[in-house]
This record gives structure tokens, sequence and C-alpha cells, in this order.
């Protein structure tokens, strides 16, 4: 065993090994998940929005989510394109996926599991989305594994962050800024990457 010794855990003590047993999926709320993001995923930030975010808890009455499923609707032509013979509408993306670093990494499949699980019983979504950064070297082995259907790559676009390696969209509004603008609001383009597609029918 040994001690997370993170504020945000509160000192819970989580075992070295995964087993299902020590660890419950329930709703987190969108500050946990935003702070859990921050943290611990590349992308350091999120939408301020969430459909539904799910955290990976111990069992344990004081204990804060160690990790998040964040899922949020994607945007009207991404939807489409994945679920072509669907209502886009009843499309769903998994915008966020993140652990603490002390976790066993095979707990994030479990993680995904019992998310699907819970939006199964919600009958408004048919089609789960998600995508695995080839920026960060992501191939989206975890999807595989769980029986998504791989859709391919995504056409490659310009990737930017902040002064402090975040992450910063393009898009602000409705509007697109251009490469200039982004970089007289110090933004830094880091290149232009694709993304491997997945999707799951519900």
């Amino acid at each position: 065993m040994r001690a997370i010794t993170e504020q945000f855990s509160f000192g819970d003590t989580v075992p070295e090994l995964f087993h299902k047993r020590d660890w419950r999926v329930a709703d987190c709320t969108l500050s946990e998940a935003q702070e859990l993001v921050r943290r611990y995923h590349y992308a350091k930030g999120g939408s301020n929005t969430r459909t539904f975010s799910h955290g990976l808890y111990l069992r344990s009455p004081y204990s804060k989510p160690f990790g998040v499923a964040w899922w949020i609707p994607p945007t009207k032509a991404a939807a489409k394109a994945n679920f072509p013979e669907g209502d886009w509408q009843q499309v769903l993306s998994l915008t966020r996926l993140v652990l603490a670093p002390e976790i066993p990494t095979n707990a994030a499949s479990f993680l995904i599991a019992q998310s699907v699980k819970r939006i199964k019983k919600d009958p408004r979504w048919k089609c789960l989305v998600t995508y695995a950064d080839t920026w960060r070297g992501h191939t989206g082995t975890i999807y595989r594994a769980a029986g998504w259907q791989y859709l391919g790559l995504t056409t490659p676009e310009t990737t930017f962050v902040d002064s402090e390696g975040a992450m910063v969209a393009r898009k602000a509004g409705g509007t697109t800024r251009t490469r200039a603008e982004m970089a007289s609001l110090g933004h830094s383009l880091v290149g232009r990457f694709a993304k491997h597609r997945y999707r799951l029918l519900l």
C-alpha cells in the first residue's frame, strides 16, 4: 500500500495493484473534473460544461476522485461524421479522460466501462465517440481493447498552447482566430496533428 501525498486526495491510501473491489465510479462535480484535468491532463483545461462527469473513487466514505471520464456533445459536424446513420443529437463525446499518476494504468479501462454503463441508462444517447491524440503519441489501445470501432484518422489540425503549456482552441465564440491573432495573444503553435477516431454504438 502507498499513501497519496497530493492534497487533492486527502491522504487516501491507494493499493499498489488495481482490483475492482477497491474502487467505484460515481458522479463527480464539474469543478472536481476541471481540477483533475488541470493537474494531470496534458490539455490543462476543458469545457465549462458537462453532460456527465464520472469520477473514480476508492471505496471509502472520504475519497475524492482520482480520475474522471468527462462527456459533452461534440460539434454538429463531428457528430454527423461519426454517426452518419443516426441522429447527430444523440452523439456524446468523451472530451477528457484522466487519472492521477499514482493510479494503476488499468484503472482507465474500469473507469471507461463503468462510465459507459451509466450512460446506457439514459435513452438520449445512441453513439459515443472519442479521440486519441497523435500529438501525445496516443493510439487508443484501451478503446480497441474495450470493443470500440476504429474510424481512422481525422484531418490534421493546428495545435496551440499558452505560456503555461495549456492547449488553447482557435475557435472563440462564433469565430476562428487566425495564427497571427493567436500569436498576438501569446499562444505558441506546436504543430499540426491528427487524432485517431473511435465510436461505440449503444
